[in-house]
């Protein structure tokens, strides 16, 4: 499945969730009821996974997490804030960077319309596809499955994108 299609599912699914909800809820219950949505609609998703850094060979947990990672080829970060931040999109793009992976959106549930509160931004050259050595990789990670993941509140991130709406 293409980056395109991937990132249009999770903004709809969003917009799904946004309709129900409504702004104005902590962080995790967007994040609980997305996964959610996603599920439902057969992606696989991985929460709250452990992103460390490398630094000269060794291997440093220093607590970094992406929200969501959608078909182990998106990274979703989910926000409930007054508004999105130049720190907000900083953070996304060095989730980005840190994962190796491409694309990435930035979602702002506390907004009234939704379009309002998604970035969607780019890192890098995309992959030609996504590779079973990527998939090998997030399973060998210790990324748990959504399913055994209770909502929990997710790390202040920003950062900033072009601004992309989604059906």
């Amino acid at each position: 499945m293409h980056f395109n299609q991937i990132s249009g599912a999770v903004v709809d699914s969003a917009m799904k969730v946004h309709s129900a909800l409504g702004p104005g809820l902590l962080e995790s219950v967007y994040l609980a009821c997305l996964v959610h949505e996603l599920n439902q609609r057969g992606f696989h998703t991985a929460v709250q996974v452990p992103l460390p850094v490398i630094y000269d060979g060794v291997r440093l947990d220093l607590g970094f997490r992406l929200d969501i990672l959608v078909e182990g080829c998106l990274v979703v970060e989910i926000k409930a804030v007054d508004g999105i931040s130049p720190v907000h999109q900083a953070q996304l793009l060095t989730y980005l960077k840190l994962s190796h992976k491409h694309v990435g959106l930035l979602i702002n549930f506390n907004v009234v319309h939704l379009r309002d509160g998604i970035r969607r931004m780019v890192s890098g050259d995309p992959p030609s596809t996504i590779s079973s050595e990527s998939l090998e990789s997030l399973a060998t990670s210790g990324v748990r499955p959504a399913s055994s993941v209770s909502p929990v509140s997710s790390v202040v991130n920003s950062e900033v994108s072009t601004a992309k709406q989604a059906s």
